[in-house]
């Protein structure tokens, strides 16, 4: 199902991205958080082996678009909303909330029936929905007043009637960013290329530890389930503090490049740790390394979207999302088959957490590159540059 989604995400994304980009942030979120609600109900009506098999199907479907749709559409929506200067606070509050909505799902979870999870999770995501097309106001962006007759000429189309403008297939087609486009706008500088390096391999890192974490504790010292979900549990608290108190504290003092330094070397560490645990007790204490391994991934967003212009931040954060969703499609085929490798009696050497230790080299290849990183945000760059996706 990651796979197909994945595979899905890769095209979808930067496609939601620029249609929101021309036809508005509200109209195009209204689409993941609708689909979302599709496979919930199939399973809260009846659980039987048809049923799932109609889940499965759907939420495969379905997961090309939600799995990072929300994402991507909301930071573009904040990018809309907030200066540069606040955006990396607001991306990283964000980016707690998820983390906080997670450990609240993980609880509730375990509080409630298998017969009910799917029917609460159905009515949660209904109340997004609503909740979004009543409060959610739509934005206009606002363009500096120098920038703007540079930009008018290329985005007119753009901006004219968006409110009323209708999606048709054709525009779709005309809408589909092609591979050039995407490089074109992902070399447009050296800041976003190494961005876009630094999101592949922290995206290569997350997907192989989500993939192949469980099967190593196991083997290692023999966790459960239980153990295992308390470890996450652990992961997503730090996270959600991370994310709403220290990345806004840190941001007054720090920039964002090297809050992502930080969280890359965090997780190379927890790697470590996790490779040449010794007792039960090291996984749990490398868990509260995530205070500092989450603030990476606000972190890359916000230097990505201070790259681009107002016309261009779903086009940006789209491409992003596609990027760590290739990321999270090819991880587990390089990892897993590792995994099983030194976790075996065949192993070349006697080292079982070596292929841990190689998740952590994916997110120390990162942290090197986050270090070449020196911001140039958008408004400061040469205001002559016409749109970059016109």
């Amino acid at each position: 199902m990651i796979q197909i989604g994945g595979l899905g995400s890769v095209i979808i994304m930067p496609l939601l991205g620029t249609l929101s980009d021309a036809y508005g942030r509200k109209v195009m979120l209204t689409i993941p958080l609708t689909l979302a609600i599709i496979p919930l109900v199939v399973m809260s009506v009846k659980r039987s082996t048809e049923f799932f098999y109609v889940y499965y199907v759907l939420k495969s479907l379905t997961a090309m678009v939600t799995d990072g749709g929300v994402i991507c559409l909301s930071l573009s929506y904040l990018a809309d909303n907030v200066t540069e200067q606040k955006r990396i606070s607001a991306f990283g509050i964000l980016a707690g909330v998820f983390s906080a909505a997670t450990v609240c799902g993980t609880l509730t979870a375990r509080l409630l029936s298998t017969d009910r999870i799917f029917q609460v999770a159905a009515v949660a995501a209904f109340t997004a929905a609503v909740y979004m097309r009543i409060f959610l106001k739509d934005t206009t962006r606002k363009v500096d007043e120098l920038e703007q007759p540079i930009l008018k000429n290329v985005t007119d189309h753009r901006t004219t009637q968006v409110e009323n403008a209708s999606l048709k297939l054709s525009d779709l087609v005309k809408k589909v960013p092609l591979p050039k486009d995407i490089i074109r706008l992902l070399k447009s500088s050296l800041t976003l290329s190494l961005a876009s390096f630094v999101a592949f391999f922290n995206s290569l890192a997350e997907a192989g530890i989500q993939a192949f974490l469980m099967y190593y504790l196991k083997a290692r010292f023999q966790f459960g389930k239980d153990q295992f979900a308390d470890i996450w549990l652990i992961t997503y608290i730090s996270a959600t503090i991370s994310s709403m108190v220290l990345m806004p504290t840190l941001a007054r003092f720090i920039g964002e490049e090297t809050m992502l330094c930080m969280g890359l070397f965090a997780g190379f560490l927890n790697m470590l740790l996790d490779s040449i645990a010794w007792a039960h007790w090291v996984p749990y204490a490398s868990a509260f390394l995530g205070l500092f391994l989450f603030l990476a991934t606000p972190s890359i967003r916000c230097i990505i979207s201070k790259q681009v212009g107002p016309y261009e931040q779903g086009i940006a954060q789209g491409c992003l999302m596609a990027i760590a969703s290739f990321a999270n499609v090819i991880s587990p085929l390089i990892y897993s088959p590792l995994s099983a490798l030194f976790l075996s009696d065949g192993a070349p050497f006697n080292f079982p957490g070596f292929s841990i230790l190689c998740v952590g080299l994916a997110w120390f290849i990162g942290f090197i590159l986050s270090t070449m990183i020196k911001i140039h945000p958008y408004m400061s760059r040469a205001r002559n540059e016409p749109c970059l996706l016109a």
